[in-house]
């Protein structure tokens, strides 16, 4: 670990200049001697430097995400290569170039961050040895040598045997007592943070490699740092506790305000959403603007909380705009359908309403029963015609039949004619030969 330290020592000195500041300013609040002055320049100097980081841990969670995204095609790409390792690379590296992406970027707040651990550890080192290092000079030293937080001193680590920790003015139970609580708080801090971005701000929609590897690294880190723990200063772990915490809370915030799509953060902010849109009737912050502006973009892609979101919008009368704004769903604003089809313009000439198969058949059988009634109403016209058509004979009936002309009183003859000619008989008299084959 010196030897990693002393190749950062061309940033010990900024280093050791910033911790010096921070003292002078603590130290006419709580002493220059005590451990809360030394103990909180570490920490007002992690925060500097994490404030620093800001912008590369924006760029972080942006390629996290992105590496998500292409997570199913790295899949495709590994089992179609999976026995052409250099293909197998060669269109990995394809593809992030095309997607812009740097599986690297994800590294970026670690690596930055490295050169100020180790230096920290170079300054607090030679506090331990009692050489003066960077700025801080023979009073300096002598100051920071007192210094002991919680009975432990900042250059105190968990192996130091008993004359080493006497020479620093403590005792060897409480440097062990102090570091191994430290220790559980660091890998406990890591462990947390590294589980609330699997299990709530991770896509459970995508099963692939990458997530399986995030698994196990949530079981390795509390390890390594475990591990490594026992061997670092009191106030380099007074550091990374500190900057574990950092991470802890930023993360929490990102989860809250910026989850990733898909996962149960996103759930849980679109329900607060849409609480907050549906009671307020339009969208405040920059942030809410952004997210819905993303929504609406996406169209038919939506995931299903997305598209709850949208729905409820629309139940509440609302309707989700282009640029990220909500407002009220008239004839002339921009509507959305559930499907996630957006269109503009004037409102559109309404189509007749698609009836169900129920309705369709109920409405046959009602078309079929007026044509049955009508046919009904026709026969019934039909039978009182005949009826008087009957009526009309019967009356006629009454005559003599002597009166009525010879021409009328053909069929009634014609009628025996028939029956004549159906036993073999023709009408002339004359009767049919018999058939050959009855001879």
């Amino acid at each position: 670990m010196d030897t990693i330290a002393s190749l950062f020592s061309f940033i010990t000195t900024p280093v050791s200049w910033v911790i010096v500041q921070f003292h002078s300013v603590y130290g006419k609040i709580f002493g220059p001697d005590t451990g809360w002055a030394w103990g909180l320049s570490i920490v007002s100097l992690v925060i500097l430097i994490r404030i620093c980081l800001i912008p590369l841990f924006v760029k972080q969670i942006k390629a996290t995400r992105a590496m998500q995204t292409l997570q199913p095609e790295m899949k495709k790409i590994q089992e179609r290569y999976k026995n052409d390792k250099q293909r197998q690379s060669e269109e990995m590296m394809k593809l992030y170039k095309e997607s812009g992406t740097n599986p690297l970027s994800s590294c970026l707040p670690i690596l930055a961050q490295s050169p100020f651990f180790f230096a920290l550890y170079h300054v607090l080192n030679g506090i331990a040895t009692g050489s003066t290092i960077g700025v801080i000079n023979e009073s300096l030293l002598a100051s920071a040598r007192k210094a002991h937080i919680f009975g432990a001193p900042l250059a105190a680590k968990f192996t130091d045997g008993s004359s080493k920790v006497e020479a620093l003015g403590a005792s060897l139970t409480d440097v062990r007592v102090v570091t191994a609580v430290m220790i559980v708080l660091m890998s406990a801090s890591q462990f947390y943070t590294q589980r609330q971005l699997m299990t709530k701000n991770v896509d459970t929609t995508v099963k692939t490699p990458f997530m399986q590897q995030q698994k196990m690294l949530m079981y390795v880190f509390p390890v390594m740092f475990a591990v490594f723990g026992i061997n670092f200063p009191v106030g380099v772990l007074v550091y990374w506790l500190t900057t574990n915490v950092w991470t802890m809370g930023q993360q929490m915030y990102v989860i809250r305000n910026n989850p990733t799509p898909g996962s149960k953060a996103q759930a849980a902010y679109l329900e607060r959403l849409t609480k907050h849109v549906t009671h307020h009737g339009k969208t405040r912050r920059r942030s809410e603007k952004t997210i819905v502006k993303a929504i609406v973009a996406k169209g038919r892609d939506r995931n299903e909380f997305e598209r709850s979101f949208i729905n409820a919008l629309t139940k509440a009368g609302l309707v989700a705009q282009a640029d990220g704004t909500v407002a009220k769903g008239e004839a002339q604003a921009v509507a959305q359908t559930e499907d996630g089809v957006t269109t503009t313009g004037a409102a559109r000439r309404q189509q007749p309403k698609r009836q169900s198969k129920a309705q369709r058949q109920s409405g046959a059988t009602k078309a079929a029963g007026d044509t049955t009634s009508a046919s009904a109403d026709a026969s019934a016209s039909s039978d009182v015609s005949a009826s008087e058509g009957k009526t009309t004979s019967l009356e006629k009936s009454d005559e003599p039949q002597d009166a009525k002309p010879a021409a009328q009183q053909a069929p009634k003859g014609g009628s025996n004619g028939r029956s004549r000619a159906q036993s073999g008989q023709r009408k002339g008299g004359q009767q049919r030969p018999k058939s050959p084959s009855k001879k």
